[in-house]
């Protein structure tokens, strides 16, 4: 690896292990110029141009303490990711970092972090287990749904002469004001809005309920506290609106003329290839289904000890991942817990069971892949890579070069193989009707005893 962290593992107890890792001097060295480089570049020395400044002269002025404490902070997410591909664990939660004193020049940097692993699962049997999978019904309420979608998006809106009402849209003017006073943005003429979508501020689309064209009224809002304008966040706001006009939306009607629109020669024909399309995705979904269903009847049958602390630190994981989701969406966290009416701690409570059935699926996926020895071979890792490489218009050959050029081959190697065994399991699993497989729900309970859930148990709760 680029760095070339070495690392020592020492296992601990409850899935747990310290890395005693060790950066090498030449590494730092490099780091520490890096560093003296970037502030060089702001530095104003007489004698030398803005942004030429040497690194031996930044580190004379500002002191080699400083500016290898800036090195070592900024590169300590490298060295860590770089100690854990070197040591080959796979972490859960948080680490636990312990940052000795800065080297002296021409030795090594250390640290040593604490973090939980994947546990180990010890397999029972897991080949030709009967798992449930149910039976594709036919849905005509989801036929009639997808068509219904079909005509919305083709629907016209028309003029109405009538009170608007939730689903309906109006041609509104408006001007907002803040303590009398109109604010920046809060102008618009000729807006279409939508009432009920809940794309504008909220209580706004309520009040323009029962409105009709030619009417004007005064809507009193207050901005939310995590409002995008900070100058309007948690700001109470009036504004003075004109209903110029209201429009209903007409869907088309479900004949022969709007099925040939579509493609189709009747409607008939477009609700039989509706129904084929929506009967594949069924069988995907419950393809899909099946396959965790085998991996979760494995897990069943094996052994595996997930203390607490572990399950808690996948849960906070999840959680982060879901907090990274809804920024991207422009959701924040707060507004987040405004929405669900609950806290951090609470959700994270309740994401246990999921964050346990998490890492259970990946132990016994991991014990399945050493006991049938899964190992991807060159030509599957190509045949994986395919749909991306397609998206990102190159060749599979050329994107596995990339992958290994940035050192996420092995990341590639494992989640293939993961695949891999998940198909070994489905392929040798015996199907049995969903009905007959709800008993084994039971075996799912957080810390259910052995004998009472009628099997093994899944894990053995951490004290």
């Amino acid at each position: 690896m680029a760095s070339g962290v070495t690392t020592t593992v020492t296992e601990l107890p409850e899935s747990r292990v310290r890395l005693e890792a060790e950066v090498p001097a030449d590494e730092v060295a490099r780091r520490l110029a890096q560093a003296a480089s970037s502030l060089g570049r702001e530095m104003r020395v007489p004698g030398f141009r803005k942004g030429k400044v040497p690194a031996t002269v930044v580190i004379r002025r500002v002191g080699r303490e400083a500016v290898l404490d800036e090195a070592v902070r900024s590169s300590l997410g490298t060295w860590y990711s770089d100690a854990i591909d070197a040591a080959g664990i796979a972490p859960v939660g948080d680490p636990s970092l312990d940052l000795g004193d800065l080297p002296a020049e021409g030795a090594p940097l250390t640290f040593s972090v604490e973090i939980g692993v994947r546990p180990a699962a010890t397999l029972g049997d897991y080949r030709g287990l009967e798992v449930g999978r149910r039976e594709p019904a036919p849905d005509e309420d989801a036929v009639a749904q997808e068509i219904d979608r079909q005509r919305e998006r083709v629907a016209r809106l028309e003029t109405v002469e009538r009170a608007a009402d939730s689903g309906d849209f109006v041609v509104i003017d408006y001007l907002g004001t803040l303590d009398g006073e109109p604010f920046e943005g809060g102008e618009g003429r000729d807006q279409l809005v939508e009432l009920g979508s809940g794309q504008l501020v909220p209580g706004f689309e309520d009040q323009l309920r029962g409105a009709g064209a030619g009417e004007e009224r005064t809507i009193a809002i207050t901005f939310p506290d995590d409002y995008g304008a900070e100058a309007l966040a948690g700001q109470p706001a009036s504004f003075a609106v004109a209903v110029k006009e209201v429009k209903a939306k007409q869907l088309p009607e479900l004949d022969d003329e709007f099925a040939a629109e579509a493609g189709y020669d009747t409607v008939a024909e477009l609700r039989e290839d509706v129904a084929s399309r929506l009967a594949e995705a069924e069988e995907r979904a419950i393809d899909a289904e099946f396959r965790e269903a085998v991996v979760d009847a494995v897990a069943a049958e094996a052994t595996i000890e997930l203390p607490d602390a572990l399950v808690e630190g996948r849960a906070r994981e999840m959680w982060e991942h879901t907090l990274r989701t809804l920024a991207q969406q422009g959701i924040s966290r707060e507004a987040y817990a405004q929405i669900s009416g609950k806290g951090e701690d609470e959700v994270i409570a309740e994401a246990k069971p999921d964050a346990a059935r998490s890492l259970a699926r990946e132990a016994v996926l991991e014990a399945v892949v050493a006991a049938e020895k899964v190992e991807p071979t060159e030509a599957e890792l190509l045949e994986a890579l395919e749909h991306s490489a397609e998206h990102e218009r190159t060749t599979p050959e050329k994107l596995l070069a990339r992958l290994r050029k940035a050192g996420r081959e092995d990341d590639l190697r494992r989640d293939l193989a993961a695949r891999q065994a998940i198909d070994l399991l489905a392929e040798a699993a015996t199907p049995i009707p969903a009905a007959q497989a709800e008993a084994r729900e039971a075996l799912w309970t957080p810390g259910k005893d052995a004998d009472e859930a009628g099997g093994k148990q899944l894990w053995t709760p951490g004290d």
